[in-house]
């Protein structure tokens, strides 16, 4: 379908039927995204709506089977349509080269979010350089790509493996029954959860992208040390940044941006997050993390809006500003990482006032320390990891950059970490679900 609605598009020189044709596109990928993910979700809604009006009669499940990477898949193939649309792409010739594409297997599942106009040009260049017309078979492994994409995909391993999947114990043993639970074992199992999702969904992401270096093709970077971002607006540029743009770019400027009212402004944040946080899952509590994150990006642009001296004031420039910016931020931040991780609306309620009224109450939360040693040590560790990277920009490229036998051993004690700490039950990745 956008394949051929693409092409269409960018043979027709009527506006009208250019608008109409991207519609068709739209529709269509938003209706198969809409049916699979949200069909069942919106069913149970009216089956609870028609309980609480004494309707008394029940609309049957469909129990669909989320296709694998819908959700990533369907806004991969959504820029291809919207950039053509836009000027900003000529469309495939072949399907072959569309379907490379829309399958290329290292981002398929769980993302980075690819833009056509990112990654076609990336394949017809290699194309063009194979001399095999539009059939891709040779790829050339360059040394300095294949370093630096191995040295990106063993630092995920380290992050999902030895971190996320270590710490996520914890989190579990907490989250899953928090009730009772004092306001210090709260906070450390949302801090546990933000660096356990952080390792995650940035560990896949590093070995997306290191995947595709080694076959010379280049992914935009999709996290950017989030936990030190010193406002809502700087998190949402450092986090998951491959969502957080298309939905600027392909939503929030759609909506009008910031070039309407203030109020519409303010309007158009909120949604564009409400969107987001519903395009995680059909679930009512990506729904409240989306409309919280919301709120602090309308919070945050009113508040500058009517205090501009705020931007540039000389005391949030200072080391102890930015330090106060980082732990105000953060602490909103890992706000919202409680409704993403507990479903249950009483765990949910309970969880959320422990976290934000604090009872200050230390005995249970010393026992619940000194039964999960190993999950607290790999915090620190990360923590300090994390201000490592955060002072060391090019930490990456100067692994990759080592003599082969210091990268070698790097890539031993990196291999060896992982098994210490490996009990033979690995978790999947916490946006395979997505």
């Amino acid at each position: 379908m956008d394949f051929y609605l693409g092409g269409a598009i960018y043979k027709s020189t009527n506006p009208q039927r250019r608008k109409m044709l991207l519609i068709c596109s739209m529709a269509g990928n938003l209706g198969l995204l809409g049916f699979f993910k949200y069909a069942d979700f919106a069913i149970s809604q009216f089956n609870a709506l028609g309980v609480y009006l004494g309707l008394g009669s029940n609309i049957p499940l469909l129990n669909l089977v989320l296709p694998i990477g819908i959700s990533f898949y369907t806004f991969h193939t959504m820029t291809y349509t919207i950039d053509i649309y836009r000027g900003h792409l000529v469309p495939s010739k072949t399907f072959r080269e569309f379907a490379l594409f829309v399958t290329f297997f290292p981002s398929l599942v769980a993302g980075p979010i690819l833009r056509a106009s990112q990654i076609l040009p990336q394949f017809r260049e290699q194309i063009a350089q194979s001399e095999m017309g539009t059939r891709l078979k040779l790829i050339v492994l360059e040394n300095s790509n294949l370093k630096f994409g191995v040295t990106m995909m063993a630092m995920g391993f380290f992050k999902k493996m030895f971190f996320s999947d270590n710490i996520s114990p914890m989190v579990n043993d907490i989250f899953n029954y928090p009730i009772g639970a004092e306001s210090f074992t709260i906070i450390l199992a949302t801090i546990g959860f933000g660096i356990q999702i952080y390792c995650d969904f940035s560990g896949y992401s590093d070995i997306a992208i290191g995947a595709a270096m080694i076959l010379g093709f280049k992914i935009p970077a999709n996290f950017n040390r989030p936990y030190f971002a010193t406002s809502p607006s700087d998190f949402w540029r450092r986090w998951h940044i491959s969502l957080s743009s298309w939905l600027r770019d392909y939503l929030y400027i759609t909506l009008g941006g910031n070039r309407v009212s203030k109020l519409r402004t303010y309007l158009n944040l909120f949604i564009t997050m409400f969107l987001g946080g519903l395009w995680h899952g059909a679930s009512w509590n990506f729904v409240i993390w989306g409309m919280l994150h919301g709120l602090y990006l309308a919070m945050h642009k009113l508040i500058l809006d009517r205090v501009p001296s705020l931007k540039d004031n000389k005391f949030f420039k200072t080391k102890i500003g930015i330090v106060i910016s980082i732990f105000i931020t953060q602490y909103l931040v890992f706000l919202t990482w409680i409704p993403f991780r507990v479903q249950d609306s009483s765990n949910l309620t309970y969880s959320i006032w422990k976290y934000i009224v604090w009872d200050f109450a230390i005995d249970k939360t010393l026992n619940v320390i000194s039964l999960n040693k190993l999950p607290i040590l790999l915090i620190i560790a990360f923590i300090v990891l994390h201000y490592v990277s955060y002072k060391k920009n090019n930490l990456i490229e100067t692994i990759s950059g080592l003599k082969l036998r210091y990268w070698v051993m790097f890539l031993v004690a990196i291999t060896f970490s992982i098994l210490i700490l490996y009990d033979g039950k690995p978790e999947d990745f916490i946006y395979f679900r997505f």
